[in-house]
């Protein structure tokens, strides 16, 4: 989506957004349409008793000179703050996406006061990352639904609006990156080519790319996340994204992703109906290469370095069984009691592999990691887990702020117990109660002393079975726009 910005309206404007603000009808500048054509849109907004309600829309074809038609979208903003700009966005692009309409002027000096730039710029984040959508696999879609809309002219905005969208559009750039991955089927997206797809899509953003394969995860003694993959025939790979944007020296911050590209369960095999979803397991993955593209083309002046540990869980004749015991890289031993919670086996790798060669003095790390979760939560909010009480108020603030909303669950020794191993030092699961906590004190285990850490469980977020504002179904980039928001407001200064 091609997003401008400009002074007056294009002379030859075919389609008209008029943004208004809640109870605002009567404050409307409609400029130069003639009163006639005036009158007539506010007779039809108070028939329809459209009063600038956050996202309504209200469509009228108005007659203009030359027998030609101009169509006029009334869009409500409600009270005008950041999330309806957000939500105003999002609507119009799914109202005209698919309209057969190519662009759309949003002329926001219709409001008679100048808005603010941020928010304009979330305006224009949320039409454009709405417009995303993967039809690469549809052969025989109708003409009627192919995407036609391609240009949003912004009128009417303060000049710093453009800057504030040019970091705005970094995001959706990176959102784009981890909704592809994210929606991409199972044969088509692996460990492998998931690295393949991340290398040519960020190549020559100044991103340093480390890969390590099966042999080097192997002789570093990563036996917890190479348990998982060895029921696959296709090959685990670490992805490693380090981003010096502030100074050389270690990262001040890592981002993990869990990077299961599909999860059948293993031998702990899972039910066949639904199966199909567990392409997006790989979310946290995908949030995290998201993150990193868009601290990349922002030139975000942070230090962070993004680790993806990526594998297949598959049930094969040699595939990791239940009763299993592995060595992970730290040296600690896990009893293996379910295959089916293996995104905490490649995490714990993954965590002890960053702190040994980058010493992050913060790590978040993102996964699809609990069904658990989805009953406590549904789909409104990811979980968060920290160690670290102002590392959780950070990223509460950041989700507060970006839209990708999060809520905070308890650690204790009381439930870290629970995963204690008669056999093991640990095992991968606890009981049926509280299994978002006890995965969430699994990863703990492995997190050194004096090491800020958040985990995110996210498996509820990443996926929609409805439209939301910045998203249609299917993939939803969740926890893109929260890192990024994290890192501006946290390591930036």
């Amino acid at each position: 989506m091609q997003i401008s910005f400009s002074g007056v309206r294009p002379a030859k404007t075919v389609v008209l957004a008029l943004p208004v603000e809640k109870d605002g009808l009567g404050r409307i500048d409609f400029g130069t349409l003639e009163d006639a054509s005036q009158s007539l849109i506010l007779s039809a907004a108070r028939a329809a008793r459209f009063d600038g309600e956050a996202a309504a829309l209200l469509e009228l074809f108005i007659p203009v000179a030359d027998h030609q038609i101009v169509q006029v979208l009334l869009l409500g903003l409600g009270s005008g703050g950041e999330p309806e700009y957000e939500r105003a966005g999002g609507a119009l692009t799914a109202k005209l996406l698919t309209s057969g309409a190519v662009a759309v002027t949003v002329d926001f000096s219709c409001l008679g006061g100048e808005p603010k730039a941020a928010a304009v710029a979330r305006f224009a984040a949320a039409a454009a990352q709405r417009a995303w959508r993967i039809d690469t696999y549809r052969t025989k879609l109708p003409e009627k639904s192919k995407p036609t809309l391609t240009e949003i002219v912004i009128v009417g905005a303060p000049e710093s609006a453009a800057d504030a969208w040019h970091a705005q559009a970094a995001v959706t750039m990176g959102l784009d990156l981890t909704r592809t991955l994210v929606a991409e089927p199972p044969n088509v997206i692996y460990p492998i080519s998931f690295v393949e797809r991340v290398l040519a899509d960020v190549e020559g953003l100044g991103l340093e790319i480390t890969v390590l394969g099966e042999p080097e995860m192997a002789e570093l003694g990563m036996g917890s996340l190479l348990g998982v993959s060895q029921g696959s025939v296709r090959d685990a790979r670490m992805l490693v994204m380090k981003w010096s944007g502030k100074s050389a020296g270690d990262p001040d911050l890592a981002l993990v992703g869990k990077g299961v590209t599909f999860d059948t369960g293993g031998i702990s095999l899972k039910p066949g109906p639904g199966m199909e979803d567990m392409k997006w397991d790989m979310g946290g993955a995908g949030a995290v290469v998201g993150a990193m593209k868009a601290l990349a083309l922002r030139k975000a002046k942070a230090n962070v370095v993004g680790v993806c540990g990526l594998v297949e869980n598959m049930p094969d004749g040699n595939a990791q069984r239940p009763g299993d015991i592995v060595t992970s890289m730290s040296g600690q031993t896990i009893e293996i009691l379910n295959t089916d919670a293996e995104g905490r086996l490649v995490l714990c790798d993954a965590l002890t592999w960053v702190q040994r060669n980058h010493r992050p003095k913060t790590i978040v790390d993102l996964a699809t990691l609990t069904g658990a979760v989805i009953i406590s939560l549904g789909n409104e909010h990811g979980g968060l887990f920290a160690n670290d009480d102002s590392l959780a108020d950070q990223l509460l603030a950041a989700g507060k702020a970006s839209g990708d909303l999060l809520w905070r669950f308890p650690l204790s020794d009381a439930y870290n117990k629970l995963i204690d191993s008669p056999i093991a030092d640990m095992k991968n699961v606890g009981p049926r109660g509280a299994g978002s906590i006890t995965a969430a004190q699994f990863l703990q285990r492995f997190v050194d002393k004096g090491v800020r850490w958040a985990h995110l469980d996210i498996a509820g977020m990443v996926w929609a079975d409805k439209p939301g504002a910045t998203f249609d179904k299917g993939a939803t980039g969740y926890g893109v726009r929260l890192l990024n928001r994290f890192v501006a407001d946290n390591f930036e200064g």
